[in-house]
């Protein structure tokens, strides 16, 4: 359990790994719909993609779960506006849901489009009869889920470092060493 102001261990490992793995698939699929190359010049870069997906999914199901059951730490920020604290509930919500919509909208875009997942062989996700409005809506969740993400996580950065650097608290340190020394 953590403590009232601050994160526990698995709170702490969980938040960096989704955030690395967020991260990482964000710029990956921002690479892929703006980097210019040819379909099957990134047909490989596509496959990574899927294939981390799924295991996203895995591990921001467990994320979720265990973030739903700990629940949030109470804020130790008594100077923290009351729209701050609301804007920190919503961005964080968005970010856990951000965390199973994304992986599962592109494995339903996937599969019902006719295309298999092999999960870098180890596993495989089969092909289901192609829904082109399932694998359409998908497809426009993940994208548009994607840049939604993508600016959430942004400004969760950024109200993270202003935290930290201009009101000098201990948001950031929390949920990098536990709780505020």
């Amino acid at each position: 359990m953590h403590s009232p102001s601050g994160y526990d261990l698995m709170s702490r490992i969980n938040h960096w790994l989704i955030a690395i793995a967020i991260l990482g698939m964000l710029a990956l699929g921002l690479f892929l719909e703006f980097g210019g190359l040819a379909r099957e010049d990134k047909r490989w870069l596509i496959d990574i993609h899927k294939s981390v997906g799924v295991l996203v999914l895995i591990y921001g199901v467990w994320r979720v779960l265990w973030r739903i059951i700990q629940g949030f730490p109470e804020s130790d920020e008594s100077t923290m506006p009351q729209w701050q604290e609301i804007a920190s509930k919503i961005a964080h919500w968005a970010l856990l849901a951000g965390i199973l919509i994304m992986p599962i909208s592109g494995v339903v875009a996937s599969i019902f489009n006719g295309r298999s997942i092999a999960v870098f062989n180890w596993f495989s996700i089969p092909a289901q009869t192609e829904i082109a409005w399932l694998s359409g809506a998908a497809g426009y969740t993940h994208k548009y889920t994607g840049f939604t993400l993508a600016l959430i996580v942004a400004l969760h950065i950024a109200a993270a470092l202003k935290h930290h650097f201009v009101d000098r608290d201990s948001v950031l340190i929390r949920m990098v060493q536990g709780a505020a020394k």
